[in-house]
């Protein structure tokens, strides 16, 4: 899942960008600003001060040569060698030049012929530059700090326009749907100051949460009293079913009645498991170390039922013993479902339950699911299209629901007309501790088949 980052550090990023560009820009303009003037500065001074020498020289033929802070000259006169020039000038052509000077620094140097012969004039670069640069710098310097003194109040006027946004959002990080608080997001809480665009979606969020909270009461409330309240009736409906089994009656009553008990059963299982996550979700079941092998082998034997008058053989292969740290009967309802699902579409061969030691497999021979049904079987209320009235279509989606919750691993493998294999894997699984009833790990083999051939 992607990460987003906040509101506030968003904005705090961007400003610290901009006052980066702004930083690097000036920085880079007042270079490129210093490095212009001066070259402009130079050869204006250098032409200015050729022209003047040369007018000097024509008045008095020994004007001396320009020797200032700047500029210094040197002059060839006509017939005469180069040798008063140094020698990192001699030879070049009239006009300007940039050259290398014995001090390692770097001259601008105006080249111009005269009646009286060559001007060779050095204008030493580095001297006027620390000028430059500093009243070049100086403007630049306080604009930059307007600038930031305009972004910070900026940012702190973003800042607190925004905090109503960025407290709603801490709020709305920190709360819990389970236990929903909608007091925290009362409109009463937010600052004096919060604009109208957001009180609308406090109000907004805080009804949501109040319709939000009130929902899930009411679900809670029906699962659980449901739950409770049909549990008598089919008490009732099931001690009438063995009590009619005693009678003497027909073959057609006989498998009527046995469909009966099936339903009975079925519906007294689903019930449980409604009740389970009930509980589950209101209060929390409490957790608690105990033998996986002894839960699934219960299981078993609870839905040996649904195999009667099927030519249909259960088999509880333990070839491991493990613990788990949850509550029994969540673990129980899970088991139980895939055990139920595997009797109710297999009408022959067998249901294999195997235990290892860090997973239950349930493999059935019945009549399997093809591609789309296996896409879509941990749907709620979906229903194959070979499995007929059979079964409620929520028996695979609460298993879903409770290896989801407790961060186990379910699988199913199916092939239409060969069978199915559902596998759940526990990666919290442990070996059985001392304390537990049982044996270490071995090997054991467990046969429901009834007598009758079911």
């Amino acid at each position: 899942m992607a990460k987003y980052a906040s509101i506030g550090h968003r904005f705090w990023v961007m400003f610290s960008l901009l006052v980066a560009a702004i930083s690097v820009v000036t920085a880079l303009g007042v270079y490129a600003a210093a490095s212009s003037s001066l070259k402009a500065i130079a050869r204006q001074e250098l032409e200015r001060e050729a022209r003047y020498y040369h007018q000097q020289l024509a008045r008095d033929p020994r004007a001396p040569l320009p020797d200032t802070w700047l500029i210094r000259g040197y002059r060839q006169a006509p017939g005469q060698g180069d040798a008063a020039i140094p020698a990192n000038l001699r030879g070049l052509a009239p006009g300007f030049h940039q050259v290398r000077q014995p001090d390692d620094t770097v001259g601008t140097v105006l080249v111009s012929d005269g009646p009286r012969g060559r001007l060779y004039l050095l204008f030493n670069n580095d001297r006027p530059n620390s000028v430059v640069m500093l009243f070049g710098l100086i403007p630049v310097v306080l604009v930059v700090l307007i600038i930031y003194f305009a972004t910070w109040l900026t940012y702190r006027a973003s800042r607190k326009a925004l905090s109503p946004v960025i407290a709603l959002a801490k709020v709305v990080r920190r709360w819990n749907p389970d236990q929903p608080d909608p007091g925290s997001l009362a409109p009463g809480r937010l600052p004096a100051a919060t604009d109208s665009d957001v009180e609308v979606l406090v109000s907004a969020l805080y009804n949501f949460a109040n319709r939000l909270e009130a929902f899930v009461e009411r679900e809670r409330n029906f699962t659980r009293d449901a739950s409770h309240e049909l549990r008598t009736p089919l008490t009732v409906m099931k001690v009438a079913v063995d009590v009619l089994g005693d009678e003497d009656m027909s073959p057609f009553a006989q498998r009527s009645l046995a469909r009966i008990r099936r339903s009975v059963r079925e519906m007294e299982a689903l019930i449980e498991t409604f009740l389970v996550l009930a509980r589950e979700s209101d209060t929390g079941l409490r957790e608690e170390d105990f033998l996986a092998n002894d839960v699934v082998g219960a299981e078993v034997a609870r839905y040996r039922e649904l195999l009667v008058g099927k030519p249909v053989e259960m088999l509880l292969a333990e070839h491991a013993r493990f613990a788990l740290h949850a509550p029994p009967r969540v673990f129980a309802v899970l088991v139980g479902n895939l055990i139920r699902n595997a009797c109710l579409y297999t009408e022959q061969g067998g249901v294999t339950v195997e235990v290892e030691a860090d997973k239950v497999c349930v493999r059935d021979t019945g009549s399997g699911m093809s591609k789309e049904d296996l896409e879509r079987a941990f749907q709620a209320f979906y229903r194959g299209s070979r499995t007929g009235d059979k079964g409620h279509g929520i028996g695979l989606a609460i298993v879903r629901r409770i290896a989801d919750r407790y961060g186990w691993r379910v699988t199913l493998e199916s092939a239409l007309g060969k069978g199915t294999t559902a596998t759940v894997q526990f990666p919290a699984a442990q070996p059985p501790d001392a304390a537990l009833p049982g044996p270490g790990a071995t090997e054991n083999v467990v046969d429901f088949r009834k007598k009758d051939g079911s």
